[in-house]
């Protein structure tokens, strides 16, 4: 059953669904930082307009759509301006894709701050978009670390099903089973620092096992930014200077309202979380590389990304509804 992609990025909800059985059959990405390690590692070459540009005749015939419409325009850290935003206007060129193939089914993905009172009117409007072209549309919050990722990573899934289906999507159930920063990362060999101006280092002889240099700005130090061993990380973001804190570095020292500090005598076990640390906490496999001069790329294509695991889940969800209705 193929599928089309887009706002593919590195492609963690490609290989999600390609891993739950889907084939990958077009993906599109106006971004450059990501399309050499889209194009290695999915085998497929990926088209490099705009969603904007895109016409569908250009897709082909697939059962299914896949993508992540920029979230920054949506996220409670950011500047919230949803729609507002050209960035948030492109759920609706997504929408106009969609009403002209007709998939079967779709998946959309977003941050949780769609869902804040300040966007929810517009999210439910996207909701009805969706319906008003022939999709019978489930919606929920879900959190990545009840879906085998080693993360808390609150995100809203929107899957709809076409009418001519029958059927409503139904969200899997969460695992009790946590996975921990040690099972995703506790084997890892010590990485190496980026090189002068936070560039890649080039090959290692564990991919992408480098980290980001520089300071630590007030923002970041004004909360803890250290998980335990046995604890999930927190969200691994685009931005590689926001990265978490490896786990071997105590907790962070409260001082007032905003402010925490390094444990004194233990400043040198704190660094960032290196790229391929951050890559297996989004579940992602060491065979897949990353591509990248500037290492801040690295940890933008990883932070965007769905984590594979928990796409995985969803897909195979879907997989399993196409098939038995096929069956009958």
């Amino acid at each position: 059953m193929k599928i089309a992609s887009f706002f593919s990025g590195a492609g963690g909800l490609d290989l999600g669904f390609t891993n739950a059985g889907f084939k990958l059959a077009f993906a599109n990405d106006n971004w450059g930082g990501c399309w050499e390690t889209f194009e290695k590692n999915h085998g497929i070459t990926i088209n490099k307009k705009s969603i904007t540009d895109l016409s569908s005749e250009e897709i082909p015939e697939v059962v299914g759509f896949v993508g992540g419409p920029p979230c920054q325009s949506w996220s409670l850290a950011g500047r919230m301006e949803g729609i507002k935003d050209p960035r948030g206007q492109l759920f609706y060129n997504y929408i106009k894709l969609i009403k002209e193939k007709q998939p079967l089914f779709f998946l959309a993905e977003n941050v949780a701050g769609i869902l804040s009172p300040k966007h929810y009117p517009e999210f439910m409007k996207i909701i009805k978009e969706f319906e008003k072209i022939g999709y019978k549309v489930s919606y929920k919050l879900l959190d990545a670390k009840f879906f085998n990722v080693p993360q808390e990573r609150k995100r809203v899934i929107v899957v709809g099903y076409h009418h001519k289906l029958g059927k409503e999507f139904e969200f899997p159930k969460a695992s009790l089973r946590l996975f921990t920063l040690k099972e995703a990362i506790g084997d890892l060999s010590k990485p190496i620092p980026a090189s002068e101006r936070n560039k890649s280092n080039g090959k290692l002889s564990v991919p992408n096992n480098e980290y980001m240099n520089g300071g630590f700005s007030t923002i970041y130090m004004s909360r803890n930014r250290v998980r335990g061993w046995n604890e999930q990380s927190f969200t691994i973001q685009a931005g590689g200077r926001h990265a978490p804190i490896h786990p071997q570095a105590p907790k962070m020292k409260f001082i007032e309202q905003n402010k925490r500090e390094f444990v004194k005598g233990s400043e040198h076990l704190y660094r960032r979380l290196s790229v391929r640390e951050c890559a297996r906490i989004q579940t992602f496999p060491d065979d897949f590389i990353f591509y990248y001069t500037d290492i801040a790329d690295g940890y933008k294509m990883i932070g965007n990304a769905v984590p594979v695991k928990f796409a995985e889940v969803i897909a195979k969800k879907i997989m399993e509804d196409l098939k038995e209705l096929k069956a009958k």
